[in-house]
């Protein structure tokens, strides 16, 4: 199973992609997206929208994972990260259906460090020794896209529970 992980971003957005064959995890690739910060929103959210087709297009993922928000200084950002996941989101349903799921950053930190509490420089070595990368993955977005979608790939047959709900519309 092919799964790419999302971390949402209106100026980076972070990308994963890791094959799962159920016991043993591959990474595929990662990287970020930027959208220009002297754009506007709506032309920023476009880009979103187009990066996510490329990269649906591209990895031809089976399933989607993706981290929920959470913020606790600048609500202005939070805004606009909201509705670039927003975009994320529908993206994914248009392409994968249903077959979407979402993490918070506490479940992340549990599912590969054993601990809600483990830094960022932690989940970094946890990604790099799991997916056995020759060097730490960065930048900082695509690390945890990369850990958004080992995630996905260690809860199995409990993904259901992760799921996104929503109507189901099928496929673009």
């Amino acid at each position: 199973m092919r799964i790419l992980g999302i971390d949402p971003g209106i100026g980076t957005m972070g990308y994963g992609v890791v094959d799962s064959d159920g016991g043993r995890v591959k990474a595929v690739d990662y990287g970020v997206v930027k959208t220009d910060k002297d754009d506007s929103l709506p032309l920023r959210l476009l880009d979103v929208e187009k990066a996510m087709y490329a990269l649906f297009d591209k990895f031809k993922p089976d399933e989607m994972a993706v981290e929920e928000l959470f913020f606790t200084k600048n609500i202005t950002t939070g805004i606009a990260v909201s509705e670039a996941r927003g975009v994320i989101l529908l993206c994914g349903r248009k392409c994968l259906g249903d077959k979407i799921f979402e993490y918070t950053p506490n479940q992340i930190k549990q599912a590969l460090t054993g601990t809600g509490s483990a830094d960022k420089r932690q989940m970094q070595l946890m990604t790099q020794m799991i997916l056995n990368l020759p060097k730490r993955p960065s930048p900082d977005d695509a690390a945890d896209a990369l850990a958004v979608a080992l995630t996905h790939a260690q809860t199995g047959r409990l993904s259901e529970q992760f799921k996104v709900g929503g109507l189901n519309l099928g496929k673009r």
